[in-house]
């Protein structure tokens, strides 16, 4: 095959719209053209991608939201029918013969002659919130200490000699106790909960931490004098995400498993909730 070359003086264009001189900038040169990455768009658009997170996702907030709006629009008393024997202990079919068609006796009456439906909401309401309580306040402290005592070796050997010796107290005698002490309350039940419950989640995530403190981008962090509380905060912590949510699923039905035996063993609260309404 013949190969033509072309003249460019044949096309008329001047060699200075053809051919131009670039400058060399070092900060031009660092700069990255890739498109900007966002480490929680990703998670979301995984997490979403799949229908059934959607629908167990809005079946939760659904229960959770149930139980905050559904009490705020019936008129609840307990012990409005315990002079009527004939009220106590009802099944469904029987409660709605004699109350006639309700939301409220879809699942019968209780000892008292109260609405099992109304009870299970109401005592839901107050042992979510307790729950959600607890669960913030261990989870942001057993978190942040938690990330700090992995990457800190003063802070590991310190806190370590604390768990050694907090652990050992059964979580269940120490929460009776403090309950016990400061009679049953909301407030009492959060202190009891969260004095020593921060200390698991710690233990944990610095367990976690420990495994990839030492991945070369946080060696060469901590070679550029970044500070440990930022190498925690921006390079560890982040990619915990799954854990830590893992975590949270895992500790919210824990404290209301508490809620519900301290009521069991008669020191709970003293307000309705999931542990007392039987």
């Amino acid at each position: 095959m013949k190969s033509e070359l072309t003249n460019l003086r044949e096309l008329g264009v001047p060699e200075e719209e053809l051919f131009s001189f670039v400058e060399h900038s070092d900060v031009e040169a660092e700069k990255i053209t890739a498109p900007r990455y966002s480490y929680w768009q990703s998670v979301f658009r995984v997490f979403f991608k799949k229908k059934i997170n959607i629908i167990m996702l809005g079946l939760l907030l659904l229960i959770i939201l149930f139980a905050y709006v559904y009490p705020t629009l019936i008129v609840y008393d307990r012990y409005a029918n315990i002079t009527d024997s004939t009220t106590k202990h009802l099944l469904p079919a029987a409660a709605i013969e004699k109350f006639g068609f309700s939301l409220s006796w879809i699942l019968g009456s209780g000892g008292s002659g109260e609405p099992t439906f109304d009870t299970v909401w109401v005592g839901s309401q107050i042992s979510i919130s307790l729950a959600l309580m607890c669960a913030v306040i261990n989870l942001t402290i057993g978190i942040l200490l938690g990330a700090v005592w992995g990457f800190s070796k003063k802070v590991d050997v310190f806190m370590m000699e604390v768990y050694n010796t907090i652990a050992n107290i059964p979580y269940v005698l120490l929460i009776s106790v403090v309950v016990m002490v400061l009679t049953a309350s909301f407030w009492s039940l959060v202190f009891a909960l969260t004095v020593t419950g921060w200390l698991g989640v710690a233990y944990f995530i610095r367990t976690q931490v420990i495994i990839i403190r030492d991945r070369e981008y946080n060696l060469a962090s901590r070679c550029l004098g970044t500070s440990i509380g930022r190498i925690a905060m921006r390079n560890i912590l982040p990619f915990m995400t799954s854990v830590i949510v893992t975590l949270a699923a895992t500790e919210i039905p824990s404290y209301i498993s508490y809620e519900v035996f301290l009521a069991y063993i008669g020191i709970g609260l003293k307000d309705m909730s999931l542990g007392r309404w039987w």
